[in-house]
């Protein structure tokens, strides 16, 4: 493991732990569910390393967007968590379709990420017939949506498992689904204009 690998591992073994004792003492069970699923995730990613060479710039956006996660979810304002701040009224019709939340920004950002994920795993693998440019474009775009509806079946696992949980109606999760595209395709581009300048990412 490189120094740099062990401080980013070092930052969310402290923000992982610390959430998990804060969500345990309050018996929020949903995100000590999303924690777990977070332990998972990271461990792939670090076992895999040597084989992905993901960047340090990647590990620190997942990083983040972890700890968006985390704050967002535990951190209140007036009785509300973060996620269900309404930042700037858009559109507001029924139930929960509400746009602009704090929850559709993280969203927008986690698979904005996940774009550049995939599409660095793709220039690394160097695949046979993805020399396209347009096509790794949109192969990250499609693998980061994919990646967003996995997020929404994770979602849905803690919905029918637990008592209660802060996921939302219907609205919310078609939201989530149209948050996660757009942050997935502008990470697309955005990646493969940093890739093609050259610049590390």
């Amino acid at each position: 493991m490189k120094k740099s690998h062990l401080w980013i591992l070092i930052f969310n073994a402290i923000y992982l732990l610390g959430f998990f004792i804060y969500y345990v003492s309050i018996n929020n069970y949903e995100f000590v569910w999303y924690i777990f699923v977070i332990v998972i995730i990271g461990t792939i990613i670090g076992l895999n390393l040597k084989q992905s060479r993901l960047s340090n710039g990647i590990l620190w956006m997942l990083s983040i967007w972890g700890i968006l996660h985390m704050v967002a979810g535990g951190f209140r304002i007036d009785g509300t968590t973060l996620y269900s701040l309404k930042l700037i009224k858009i559109f507001e019709g029924e139930g929960q379709f509400y746009i602009l939340k704090m929850d559709q920004v993280v969203h927008f950002y986690g698979f904005f990420v996940c774009s550049f994920l995939i599409y660095q795993l793709l220039k690394s693998i160097n695949a046979s017939g993805l020399k396209n440019p347009k096509l790794i474009i949109f192969i990250s775009w499609l693998g980061s949506m994919g990646l967003g509806a996995l997020n929404e079946i994770i979602e849905f696992i803690a919905f029918v498992s637990l008592n209660k949980t802060g996921v939302g109606d219907l609205y919310n999760t078609g939201l989530d689904l149209i948050f996660n595209m757009f942050g997935a395709l502008v990470g697309a581009f955005l990646a493969h204009k940093l890739y093609k300048n050259k610049n590390n990412f």
